[in-house]
């Protein structure tokens, strides 16, 4: 089984090498890295460039300006090899046995779609909570995005090319989830740590007025909700966020 690792790079130098090298570090070696380049400012290029000299498994796609971590995962995807896609932002880390205790767990049940549990860090890699990982349906996923992106493994042949990641700031990642599971698809979830999430200061996925606008889009836009209904969702989102 060949794996295709996918990660959008947009102003992380700081942390970027570690995810890097959380990768390489991996006891299941089959797979590949596509890092995105996602930047109008080309300051970063040459040290991400750099990366290569890492490991040969590394290739870097450079979008010439910035168009949104969605649609450059959408370009990765769309150039990679794999059997099975992943991915994980620019500054998150996984445990070096990830990649082969979440494929196990995949190819033991039979599962196209799999998430695991991971670890909430601040931007100076201090613990500060876990997500547990369960199974999802679409109706849970309505309810709440309760998918580490970082996490996610996915059968590459269940994925419709054409429609991926959308063009939102933040969310992009729950419109696809919400396609996959309205085709019948289970998120089905491992309850291990395997991975580690950043919250960094200014972020947008720490942004709590363009995670709600995103929400009510999430809902109106894509799945076609009224607004009286997409706003009632988008508060049990929030509701169920709070509670986390």
């Amino acid at each position: 089984m060949f794996v295709s690792v996918i990660i959008p790079y947009y102003k992380s130098i700081n942390y970027i090498e570690c995810t890097i090298k959380s990768v390489l570090q991996q006891t299941y070696k089959n797979f590949e890295i596509i890092i995105i380049y996602d930047d109008n400012n080309q300051k970063d290029f040459k040290f991400i460039q750099s990366l290569k000299l890492l490991d040969k498994r590394i290739k870097i796609i450079n979008n010439n300006k910035n168009i949104g971590a969605g649609l450059s995962r959408n370009i990765g995807i769309r150039n990679s090899k794999g059997d099975y896609i992943c991915f994980i932002d620019s500054d998150d880390l996984w445990e070096k046995n990830k990649l082969s205790k979440q494929l196990n767990f995949m190819m033991r049940n039979n599962y196209l779609i799999s998430h695991t549990s991971y670890k909430i860090l601040d931007y100076n890699k201090k613990f500060i909570s876990i997500r547990i990982a369960k199974n999802l349906s679409y109706v849970d996923l309505l309810k709440s995005c309760d998918v580490g992106l970082s996490t996610v493994i996915i059968k590459k042949d269940i994925l419709n090319l054409k429609r991926l990641f959308p063009a939102l700031k933040t969310k992009e990642d729950y419109v696809l989830w919400l396609r996959l599971a309205k085709k019948g698809y289970t998120f089905y979830g491992l309850n291990l740590n395997l991975s580690s999430w950043t919250k960094r200061k200014n972020s947008l996925s720490s942004s709590t007025i363009q995670k709600i606008l995103d929400a009510i889009r999430v809902y109106r836009n894509y799945e076609k909700m009224n607004l009286f209904k997409s706003i009632y969702y988008t508060i049990k989102l929030s509701v169920y966020y709070i509670r986390k």
